[in-house]
């Protein structure tokens, strides 16, 4: 796989956007058994905590759990099996236009060992996005979601509950002593060759930091193959699940202030608008606007094109803007990846949508962030690694220890 060059097209100020600590909270829900009011009998309450971020409020690749056609008072509920110290949660609702809507209203509650009681706190209920409560700090075992169901039935698509990192464990730079030498030579190798290391601004770093924890895709559809709406979130939740590897990397490590990063799909570049066999407008659509011999999503609302984080021509404001793009090719063999975003076949990508670890994604999303390749060199004492192309097909611990040396010779550039 080949690395196009990172470079800057503009001439760019940096905004750092204030983070509230500098270690991250950890997500204990995955530890965690799902149990609820009710379940449809082809949902799966066990979906609310499998760590799948889902690419919208009406997911349907991912589980799962609804109480069609159940309405009033529905619940589910975390169990540990001993106490933990919550002081936040997130919360993403399941609507799919139909039997199941956001609720009317909903709480939390904790088990206070003979009782539920309420968590005081502001209750946001939106689709499509996480909804975050934070509160002050409680120790139980039981974590209630209460959800009371308004024009139709309820449910819910995943729930993070929070617990404060304490500093210790993996919150500082700590490699394994066998991987010094080669992450030494590693970060050596790519001050002595890359041009502009510490002054370039665009690294997926970057992006995720002026974005306040999350970063927009657009897709660039570069084939002449049709594309169903099934198809379509399908491709959304694996471009999500792909790039969640990467951020797991990062959870609780070294002041990283993000124990989650959402990742958005906001648009989609085509030549022909009757490829994309759906009528929603879950997304925008750019129809026949040519760069580079392919469909380009508006150059007015990607961050490639506009390094300062200001979009005034983006159709729909910044919202709407995009940070990468996955730009699907028929026929392209190999991936390319940048600041811009990743380059794949797309017979390759949708022969791959349920792998575990599409690697050559992988590979690319690696170089976005600011990874090198290593088709000439092998740092002293490994072999076998992602981003040494062809040797291993997912992220290993020397890939992740690289991956966090970034962060800790950029993470002063945000005030961390």
């Amino acid at each position: 796989m080949k690395r196009l060059a990172i470079l800057p097209l503009l001439l760019i100020t940096c905004f750092l956007l204030p983070v509230e600590s500098a270690l991250a909270d950890t997500n204990v829900a995955r530890s965690a058994t799902a149990s609820a009011s009710y379940t449809s009998p082809w949902e799966s309450v066990a979906a609310i905590n499998d760590g799948i971020d889902p690419p919208s409020s009406n997911d349907t690749v991912n589980r799962r759990w609804g109480t069609w056609p159940n309405t009033g008072t529905q619940w589910a509920e975390l169990t540990w099996p001993s106490a933990q110290n919550l002081r936040s949660a997130d919360i993403y609702f399941f609507d799919d236009g139909g039997g199941v809507r956001l609720p009317a209203s909903w709480k939390l509650q904790r088990w206070t060992g003979s009782a539920y009681a309420d968590i005081p706190g502001t209750y946001p209920a939106a689709v499509n996005a996480y909804n975050t409560v934070t509160f002050a700090q409680v120790s139980t075992t039981r974590l209630r979601v209460v959800l009371q169901s308004g024009q139709a039935s309820v449910g819910l698509l995943e729930v993070k509950a929070f617990t404060p990192d304490s500093g210790g464990g993996t919150s500082g730079w700590n490699p394994p002593a066998n991987l010094v030498v080669p992450l030494n030579e590693v970060w050596q190798h790519q001050e002595s060759t890359y041009p502009n290391l510490y002054g370039f601004r665009n690294y997926g770093w970057d992006q995720i930091m002026a974005n306040g924890g999350s970063i927009n895709y657009c897709v660039r559809w570069d084939t002449s193959a049709t594309v169903t709406a099934a198809q379509r979130d399908q491709i959304h939740a694996t471009l999500a699940r792909q790039f969640k590897k990467w951020m797991d990397v990062m959870a609780g490590h070294n002041g990283w202030p993000y124990a989650n990063v959402p990742l958005k799909v906001v648009g989609w570049a085509v030549r022909d608008r009757a490829q994309l066999q759906w009528s929603d407008t879950s997304v925008d659509i750019y129809v026949n606007n040519i760069r580079e011999n392919a469909p380009q999503c508006a150059e007015p609302c990607g961050r490639f094109f506009n390094q300062s984080g200001n979009y005034p021509n983006c159709p729909g404001g910044p919202s709407h803007h995009y940070d990468m793009s996955l730009w699907l090719t028929a026929g392209f063999g190999g991936g390319a990846g940048g600041d811009w975003g990743q380059r794949l076949g797309s017979e390759y990508y949708m022969s791959n949508l349920n792998t575990d670890n599409m690697h050559i994604l992988l590979h690319e999303m690696g170089h976005s962030f600011g990874l090198d390749d290593f088709y000439d060199w092998t740092p002293t004492g490994v072999c076998c690694f992602l981003m040494k192309a062809g040797s291993a097909t997912s992220i290993t611990e020397f890939d992740a220890w690289m991956f966090r040396d970034w962060w800790r010779h950029l993470k002063s550039r945000y005030g961390l």
